[in-house]
């Protein structure tokens, strides 16, 4: 009878423990998917492959939700420098800073004044066991302006000038372009040579963004007054300049004109040529000179 007893009571408690495993194992297994559940995550719809150009400031956008206790830190993948954890600053460069408004789930890294150097690859990152990374490239590049066609030119005085200033990459709708005469912007020049968008203005400035970036300068009834440097300055590239010279009075045939009309220009080897024609006929006007005094009649 002991026997029977002790039998049944070992076998109870052999389904107790066996009952209390199992509880265990499934409590176990649900904190660890509660627990996958609650990982944060990234938001995978932001551009991750972006272009600047140099001095325009860059933001390079990371949402992350259901962030919890993590923290987010922005690496420079190259040299593995940490710039920010959280929203605090960890390098000396304070070109680089996080912008993360309160309880929002984007932790943008800005890039203030880019330089073609700080092309590379960024990394946003999670402090989770293993970490969590999300890359980005990003492209600084340098603009060039660049006025068409040869870098002085000569016109006949009455004739009309065309400067055209042309950019043909990065983001033309972002950019705007100056022009000056010297170092004073043609805006401020006196009231003749104020810009204006009438037709029968004489100089006016205009600007097409439709294919890359196009700035006409146009100077009608060119005057002497209208020698000196131009210079085409947008805010995001680099600047070109041209040389007019306004000439008044007839000038030799070598002069040609440009795809202006009204634009003579004079050709290098033209000018050559007159001077060279110039020092030969004094040469020998010289030697005849010389000969002459020496005639022995």
């Amino acid at each position: 009878m002991l026997e029977k007893l002790t039998f049944y009571v070992g076998v109870y408690l052999l389904l107790l423990h066996s009952k209390i495993k199992v509880s265990v194992s499934s409590s176990m297994l649900l904190t660890t998917e509660e627990s996958a559940g609650l990982q944060p995550y990234f938001d995978f719809d932001v551009q991750r492959n972006l272009t600047f150009t140099v001095g325009q400031t860059g933001f390079l956008h990371c949402r992350v939700e259901r962030l919890g206790d993590k923290d987010v830190a922005w690496i420079r993948k190259r040299d593995l420098h940490i710039l920010t954890t959280g929203s605090s600053t960890y390098t000396s460069d304070q070109r680089f800073q996080v912008i993360r408004p309160e309880n929002s789930i984007n932790w943008t890294l800005q890039i203030k004044y880019p330089q073609v150097r700080d092309s590379g690859v960024y990394e946003c990152q999670i402090n989770t066991e293993p970490k969590m990374s999300l890359s980005y490239e990003l492209h600084v590049i340098e603009l060039r302006a660049r006025i068409l066609g040869p870098s002085d030119i000569f016109v006949k005085s009455g004739s009309e000038i065309i400067m055209t200033c042309v950019i043909q990459q990065g983001p033309h709708d972002l950019a705007t372009v100056l022009w000056y005469k010297g170092i004073t912007p043609i805006e401020s020049s006196n009231q003749e040579n104020v810009i204006h968008a009438g037709e029968n203005k004489r100089i006016t400035v205009e600007t097409d963004w439709s294919d890359g970036l196009t700035s006409r300068l146009k100077i009608r009834r060119a005057v002497q007054s209208d020698t000196g440097n131009y210079t085409c300055v947008p805010n995001m590239a680099k600047s070109s300049s041209v040389y007019a010279h306004v000439i008044s009075g007839e000038h030799p045939a070598a002069m040609q004109h440009n795809a202006a009309p009204g634009r003579p220009v004079l050709s290098c080897a033209s000018i050559l040529l007159f001077y060279l024609t110039l020092l030969v006929h004094i040469v020998v006007s010289k030697q005849f000179k010389i000969w002459h005094n020496h005639d022995p009649r």
